[in-house]
């Protein structure tokens, strides 16, 4: 009994972090911080769809062309096979019949010539100016390179930032990310434009310690409205880009403008404060405790010195001498991380897969290629509302399962749309996109809740990581419509459906506490014993929530 009544004089970092609230000056102050890096690293992971943006060439005959060509020319059709209404991109020309006469006719019966110099639809862009007519593949390579230096910058990330702080990786990343960026502005050749592309993508993506640390900030209550209103800050970012680009249309000048502003990351240092929760799990208590008190009184909020000499952390080990490496091993070794962690590969390959193809291949609908995408990422929004309203009512699992599944009924339908009814085709489109989105953000977050504390980033930057394996294929998608115009559509929906089947196997989180070890992430979705569930009931022991009901439901099987 006596026992019991020791552990109720116990306080946890959740119950202090209740306290000083969700919204108060310092979370609102914070909350502007992070906002700049959520808005700016939506455009930093895709902006290659307009700086490398697709555009037509054609042979530069020096007989025909002007000193300074047009690439529009009246002898156009009769010098170039299989010259169409869409973007020309010719590598070779017919022989002339007439060299030197200033009318220009071409012999149509003859072997075409292959092209020695071009003509470029847009003189000034990225394609014009580092030469790469008829190398579509280095377009391409440009994305791949990004989605492959960002799955490796994921694991470094992940563990930079369990190691040394959500603060120190998000500094760091921050503005490595802004100086790589710029950087590439001025890139003299394509080969050290892909070399600055890929360490951007690995060194310089600061949303992951930035998405660790808003989570921790917060009570757990709290977590998912204060994520929705950042990830409309995300999606901000992704509707602005296209406006931006329109405006700007000169890639290197475009690149400078949307890179500048997170140069103010590295006043961070001075300015955005640890999380509470890391510092406690590093045994850094008086930080941790002088942190609080900061905050207490930057919100007006009274905290009884007696609650935080209370305060305790359980952690992985009090003296603090297993590394990180050990930790890290630790977690794998349990058989029930494993199985979620393969559950969450699953996902995150999925949601990468599906949401970057959508994304790229908005940008080839007909009509204005800006306003598509910005009209495409509009529908976030109210996905971000929706995700808030669902998960406050009904938790993690099941909106999720829901839109895994309604989602990849839509996908599978979209191809079997009859050809009279495109707008039917178009909505079942828009609507999967919108539970795309929906899945990916309760991806995200659920992901953070099924591990431990002292290697919750760095489980969350590996399943992130390996699931790009989905932002690697997503380009090639497109090549699947030379054998059926639904099979990437077809692709989208199977994976999404498989992704609703295994979350049946993984557990609510909704109702407990982070977990902080190995253990306690294990008790998650487990029944716990009836004598025990009545003894604690009995001394009104401390539940995970501060609500009994809620724990009760935090530990049953679902």
């Amino acid at each position: 009994m006596t026992e019991f009544n020791d552990d109720e004089k116990k306080v946890h970092v959740d119950d202090v972090l209740e306290k000083l609230g969700a919204f108060g000056k310092h979370q609102l102050i914070t909350m502007c911080m992070l906002a700049l890096v959520y808005s700016t690293n939506s455009m930093y992971n895709v902006n290659y769809v307009f700086a490398v943006e697709d555009v037509g060439y054609r042979c530069k005959i020096p007989s025909c062309d002007e000193s300074t060509p047009n690439f529009t020319t009246s002898w156009l059709i009769d010098a170039f096979p299989d010259v169409s209404d869409v973007t020309i991109k010719q590598c070779s020309h017919y022989q002339m019949l007439n060299q030197n006469g200033r009318e220009c006719s071409f012999n149509k019966t003859s072997v075409p010539l292959e092209c020695t110099d071009f003509v470029y639809e847009i003189p000034n862009s990225f394609v014009a100016e580092f030469g790469l007519a008829c190398q579509d593949w280095k377009q391409a390579m440009v994305g791949t390179v990004h989605s492959f230096g960002n799955m490796i910058g994921l694991l470094v990330q992940g563990q930079i930032s369990d190691r040394w702080g959500r603060k120190t990786a998000a500094v760091f990343a921050g503005t490595m990310g802004a100086i790589l960026g710029i950087s590439k502005s001025f890139a003299p050749s394509f080969w050290f434009y892909i070399v600055l592309e890929g360490l951007e993508a690995a060194i310089g993506d600061a949303l992951s310690p930035m998405f660790m640390l808003s989570i921790e900030i917060v009570e757990k209550k709290r977590t998912v409205l204060f994520q929705m209103i950042l990830l409309n800050c995300y999606t901000c970012g992704l509707i602005i880009m296209p406006f931006i680009a329109w405006a700007v249309p000169y890639w290197r000048n475009f690149l400078r403008v949307l890179y500048a502003p997170t140069l103010l990351i590295l006043t961070y240092s001075f300015f955005l404060d640890e999380s509470i929760r890391w510092l406690f799990s590093k045994g850094k208590r008086e930080r941790g405790t002088k942190l609080i008190q900061k905050i207490a009184n930057r919100n007006g909020v009274q905290l009884d010195k007696a609650m935080l000499n209370k305060l305790e952390y359980i952690g992985e080990d009090a003296s603090n001498v297993i590394n990180d490496r050990q930790l890290l091993l630790k977690t794998f070794k349990s058989k029930i991380m494993m199985q979620r962690f393969l559950v969450c590969l699953v996902w995150w390959f999925t949601i990468t897969l599906i949401n970057y193809g959508m994304m790229i291949g908005s940008v080839f609908i007909e009509g204005n290629k800006y306003i598509n995408f910005a009209l495409l990422m509009l529908m976030d929004i109210p996905s971000n509302v929706f995700y808030w309203l669902a998960m406050s009512k009904y938790k993690r699992k099941l909106p999720l399962i829901c839109s895994f599944i309604v989602g990849g009924i839509f996908c599978l339908l979209q191809p079997f749309t009859p050809k009279g009814y495109a707008w039917l085709g178009l909505l079942l489109f828009m609507a999967f996109e919108t539970l795309a989105t929906f899945s990916y953000n309760i991806v995200y977050i659920y992901t953070s809740e099924l591990f431990p504390t002292y290697t919750r980033n760095s489980m969350h930057a590996i399943c992130s990581a390996m699931g790009r394996v989905g932002s690697l294929i997503a380009p090639q998608t497109p090549l699947l419509l030379s054998y059926w115009s639904g099979l990437p559509s077809l692709l989208f929906g199977l994976t999404s459906l498989l992704c609703g089947v295994l979350t049946l196997f993984i557990p609510e989180t909704a109702n407990c506490e982070l977990p902080d070890t190995v253990q306690e992430a294990e008790r998650i979705g487990k029944k716990k014993q009836i004598k025990e569930f009545t003894l604690l009931a009995s001394e009104n022991k401390r539940t995970d929530t501060g609500d009994p009901l809620l724990n009760e439901h935090c530990n049953e099987t679902t």
